[in-house]
């Protein structure tokens, strides 16, 4: 049975015959591209992504929503869209309304956890996951990615939550949500930048190999959220950890100073702690973003390769 696209959404031939013959498959962002980073090294990074991917046997499906209709499988060369004026940040939430209202726009962490979830898709990749912001005791701000998380059972390789978030309490929420988290040659949750937070993972792994048997064992159980995959940062590209929090502090103290908040903060908040070090940030986050597509990749193709999806 071929996988058909439908009014509100594109699925990329390339990537519905990859599905359709069980071979592997990457969902990736494109928030990141849109709102994360300056559109030059955007447009590279797009690129870039994208040869990783293949280069790793499967086949890339970057998300976003093009006036009106969210587009699984975009090619670098189709991103231009994605730096127009009002283009916005779609998340899960938002997805009906961009598509009735035919914005353009990128999608967050849940925004293409849905999108994905929807096409057949069961990789994911992204740098760092929202997750309960420093000060959410007082803000309240906690991001939709986590349940996202606990509603669409992929597989999602990050670097821990963004910098800006607490990663002591966003460990407690995914927990709280019944989210699976492992450690990817580590023991404690990266803090995306820098290599660990401190925080003690529940579970670590070794290999791609493994990753995919505990995949395959939750799609057997039918568990309805996702495996959370989180791996540190390469040691040539990760921050310290004391020069990372002193970043962010002075960050956070801008945003409040210019009364930034909403879905404008967390850009914000990344433009800031990119120069508050100088671009060691910028440097670091691309790495991330190249490592965890590796390694979402090479999962993707282990689980391919067992002749199993999700029990229909």
């Amino acid at each position: 049975m071929t996988r058909a696209s439908s009014p509100w959404m594109r699925i990329a031939p390339e990537v519905a015959a990859a599905l359709d013959a069980g071979r592997a498959v990457v969902a990736l962002e494109s928030a990141v591209l849109s709102h994360g980073l300056p559109e030059a090294q955007a447009r590279n990074l797009a690129c870039r992504l994208d040869e990783v991917v293949r280069s790793a046997g499967a086949i890339p499906a970057l998300v976003a929503v093009r006036a009106g209709r969210v587009e699984v499988g975009l090619d670098p060369s189709e991103v231009s869209f994605l730096f127009a004026a009002g283009v916005v940040k779609v998340s899960a939430r938002d997805m009906a309304a961009s598509v009735a209202q035919r914005q353009s726009g990128g999608t967050t962490v849940a925004g293409t956890l849905a999108a994905a979830y929807a096409a057949g898709i069961r990789v994911m990749a992204t740098g760092g996951i929202g997750g309960v912001h420093i000060g959410a005791e007082a803000s309240r701000d906690v991001s939709a990615d986590l349940f996202a998380l606990s509603r669409f059972p992929l597989v999602v390789v990050c670097a821990g939550s963004k910098a800006i978030c607490d990663p002591h309490w966003t460990s407690e929420a995914l927990d709280s949500l019944g989210v699976s988290v492992v450690g990817f040659r580590t023991d404690t949750l990266p803090a995306f930048l820098a290599r660990s937070s401190g925080v003690v993972v529940p579970c670590r792994v070794e290999t791609a190999r493994e990753v995919a048997a505990i995949a395959k064992a939750k799609m057997e159980m039918r568990d309805p959220s996702a495996l959370l995959v989180v791996q540190p940062p390469p040691p040539d590209a990760a921050m310290d950890e004391k020069e990372l929090a002193c970043a962010v502090a002075a960050a956070l103290e801008r945003a409040r100073a210019a009364a930034v908040g909403g879905a404008a903060l967390t850009p914000y908040l990344l433009r800031e702690i990119a120069e508050v070090t100088g671009g060691e940030a910028l440097t670091a986050n691309l790495a991330v973003l190249e490592a965890n597509v590796s390694l979402a990749a090479a999962v993707a193709v282990e689980i391919s390769r067992s002749g199993r999806d999700a029990p229909a």
